[in-house]
Formats: structure tokens, sequence, C-alpha cells
């Protein structure tokens, strides 16, 4: 499966974002929005100059002025702060020249305000437009008041003097109230909009993050579990085809001289392909189809079976002793597991690495904190005349030591540590202490076997 990257939105926590640009559709949505108030604002200036309210100047005039304040909408958000200038233009010329109705014409320059707040790519840029339209606004309306506050007969039903403070005075005081609710809400609207889009994108950011990185675990899981799989299927297949090996080559050697010996090797192979299939069958069942039900996994083969594996080594001509030191007590899955695919590799080892008179010994070792499973081998080629025929065919070259790194992560996966490594006194010692609690991996203890011969420390397995 490719691997899924995340998009790469503009930079949100960083020193400035910068808003994409619109969509088709939101482009379509503007020329529709312009044409919509275009329409509108031209009814509502024959409307206006039926009533007789608007001023009476041309009518070409008031639609040049209907359009040049609705049409440049339609590039709004494309455009954001040279429409806003152009409205803006309009809407103070419009006015001043008596050419525009009051309703449409406010919309449309709310509208352009609005939109450089929620549209300006750079945050500078739309702060200045923004503050000189403003400015330009509040100083045209200052200045109208005070120059029409020296004509009488302009509002001549406003006094100019009078009580705590003149009608007029009031007048233009409401005018700048308006002008400021006006002006601040389209400010105030188009920043948050602006914010909204970007908490938007950052919200989408992170999502395509998490997809991203649930991907990537999602993957690593499967990684885990077919190393898991891999390092089951080389335990399973190395242990049984070298017993096999071994039993083939001891019936090829006495088929002719000892039918007996040669029935019973063949015993040994049925048996042992029987057990090899019967495992693969379970561990390959885990990658069945989702929603099937598990089959018996290979786990249940626990501490509680070394003594089979050790009586299996011993039956294919590899002389080994099995012992078990200590009283044994309740195990997690995966150190039981863990355990005796540890034993089972080690002595498959033996078998193909030994030589063919090696001799293996097994122990279990249990205390109050952890469990420790070890294979020693002499590794010693005595005679060849003393060694059984299926030992003499267990000699086989040097491996690739991935068994033995198989074994470090199955034991590192349960917690513990693993010793392994020429022995002092000659062969080959692999130990592996797990922790039977939640403490972690317990020190290797140098246990000494009831018989009086030890099996060597872990400074002895690094020498």
């Amino acid at each position: 499966m490719p691997a899924v990257t995340p998009p790469a939105p503009p930079v949100v926590d960083g020193v400035e974002w910068r808003r994409p640009g619109p969509s088709a559709r939101q482009l379509r949505g503007d020329m529709l929005l312009a044409l919509l108030l275009a329409a509108g604002a031209a009814t509502s200036l024959v409307l206006f100059r039926a009533t007789g309210v608007a001023a009476d100047g041309p009518w070409w005039g008031g639609a040049i002025g209907a359009a040049a304040l609705t049409l440049p909408l339609a590039l709004r958000r494309r455009w954001p702060e040279p429409v806003a200038l152009v409205v803006a233009a309009a809407f103070m010329t419009g006015a001043q020249l008596g050419v525009v109705e009051g309703l449409f014409s406010n919309i449309c320059l709310f509208i352009a305000i609005y939109t450089v707040g929620a549209w300006g790519r750079s945050r500078t840029r739309a702060l200045v437009v923004r503050l000189v339209i403003v400015v330009a606004m509040f100083a045209w309306l200052f200045w109208g008041l005070v120059h029409y506050s020296a004509m009488p007969d302009h509002l001549p039903e406003l006094a100019r003097t009078g009580g705590v403070i003149s009608p007029y005075v009031a007048y233009g005081l409401v005018n700048v109230l308006t002008n400021v609710l006006y002006f601040g809400g389209a400010w105030y609207f188009g920043d948050s909009a602006y914010r909204s889009a970007r908490a938007r994108t950052a919200l989408e950011q992170r999502t395509a993050e998490l997809a991203a990185e649930r991907e990537r675990s999602r993957r690593q899981a499967v990684a885990l579990e077919r190393l898991r799989i891999a390092r089951e299927l080389h335990d399973v297949v190395a242990h049984h085809v070298s017993v096999i090996g071994v039993q083939a080559g001891a019936a090829r050697r006495v088929l002719q001289s000892d039918p007996d010996a040669a029935a019973t090797a063949l015993e040994a192979i049925e048996s042992s392909s029987r057990e090899a299939v019967t495992e693969l069958h379970a561990l390959l069942g885990t990658l069945r189809a989702d929603g099937e039900p598990e089959p018996a996994a290979a786990s249940t083969h626990g501490i509680a079976r070394i003594a089979e594996l050790a009586a299996d080594a011993d039956g294919t001509g590899v002389p080994t002793a099995f012992a078990v030191v200590g009283v044994p007590r309740p195990a997690p899955s995966l150190v039981e597991a863990s355990a005796y695919r540890v034993v089972q590799e080690a002595l498959t080892n033996v078998r193909k690495h030994g030589g063919p008179a090696a001799t293996a010994d097994v122990r279990v070792r249990w205390s109050a904190e952890s469990v420790e499973v070890e294979v020693a081998n002499t590794g010693a080629v005595r005679r060849a005349a003393d060694a059984s025929p299926a030992a003499r065919a267990a000699a086989a070259p040097n491996g690739s030591g991935l068994g033995l790194i198989g074994m470090r992560e199955r034991v590192a996966a349960a917690g513990g540590e693993l010793e392994a490594g020429p022995r002092a006194r000659g062969g080959f010692l692999v130990r592996a202490a797990f922790p039977l609690g939640s403490n972690g991996a317990t020190a290797p203890q140098d246990t000494t076997a009831p018989d009086g011969t030890g099996t060597g420390t872990a400074r002895e397995a690094r020498a």
C-alpha cells in the first residue's frame, strides 16, 4: 500500500498564514451575488427617485454608481483590497453627487470591508486598506457635519443651539455612533471569518497528520506481525527439518544393517512432520481475513513442554539432560512461548552445529521474580565411533546467525535478557531470563545443578 502523506496546507503555527485563493464555486457565488446586488440597487434607486427622497441627479449617473458599487464584488475574494477601494470610492463619489441610493450602497460597502478582513492574504495590507477606508469615511463624515452646521437651510428643523446639547450636535453624534457600529461590525466579522478559516485549516492539518500517524502505526503493526510470524516460521521449520534430517540420515545408514532402527527413525520423521504441519497450520491461520475466528496459536507451547523438546533431542541422537530447579510458577503467555522457542532454537543449533558427538544440558530455573531457561552443549567432537549414526548426521556448516538474532528479539520483546556465546570450558551456552512480575527482567543466577555439575556463569557465556 502506498504511503499516505498529509497535504501541505499553509503554515498555521508559523509566522503568518496566507489564506488560499477562492475556489471556482466561490467565484461563481460571488458573481451571482454581484448580479443580485446590482439588480437590487437599480430597483432601490428607481424607488428612491420616485419618492423624491434621493437627489435628482441624472439617471445615467445613478446607473454608473450602482454598477461601480456592485459589480466589482464579483471579484471580492480574489482581489479583496482593490475591490474595497473601488467600492469605497464609488460610494463617496456617488453620495457626494447624489446619484446613489442609501440602502444597497451601504450593503455593498459593508461586504467589501468585511471581505478585506476575511480574505486578505497579507494581514498588514488588509489592515492598511481598512484603516484608509475608515479614516477617509470618518473624515468625510466630520467634514460634512462641520460644513453643513454653518448652513441654516440644511436640515432647518435641527436647531444649531439650545439646551445642554443642540439637536444638530445630537444628530451628528448619532451619525458618528452609527458609523462606528457599521465599520466596527464589518471589521470584527471579517477578522472573525479569517480566524475561523485559519482554525479550520489547522484542524484539517492536524487531522491529516493524525491520519498519517495512524497509517504509519498500522504499517508498523503489520511489519511487527510479519516479523513475529517469520520468527515463528523459522523456529518451527528449523526445528522439525533438522530433526527430520538427522533421522533421515540415521535411517539411511542403518537401513540394511538394522531395519528396526531404520523403522524407528522413519516413525520419528513421520511424527515430526505431522507436528510441523500442525504448528504451521496454527501459525498461518493468523493470516486469515478479518472476522474469521482465530485458530489455536502456537503459543500453547510453553515451559511445561520444554521437557518434550529435550526428549526429542535425546531421541534424535543428541544426548540431552533435562532438569528443573525451583518451584514452577504461573508465567505470562508471552514468557511461556518465548522460553519454549528459545530452547527449541538452541537445541536445533546443537543438532546443526554442535558436531556429531555433542551433548546438551537443558535446565529451567524458577525463582520468586523470574524464570530462566538454559541450554548448554559440549560441542566436543570426541571420536566418531563413539557417536550414534544420528549424531554423526547432525554435523552441519556454520549458520548465518539469524537464529541468535531471532532469540534476542524474542527475549527482548518479553522483557527478558539473553546470554549466548562460547563457554570457557568449551561448547556453547544459551541462557535467557524472563521476569514473572512487572518490575522488569532480573539478572540470571549462577545455579549449580543438583548433581553438582555447574552450567557456567553469564561471564563464562560471554568469554
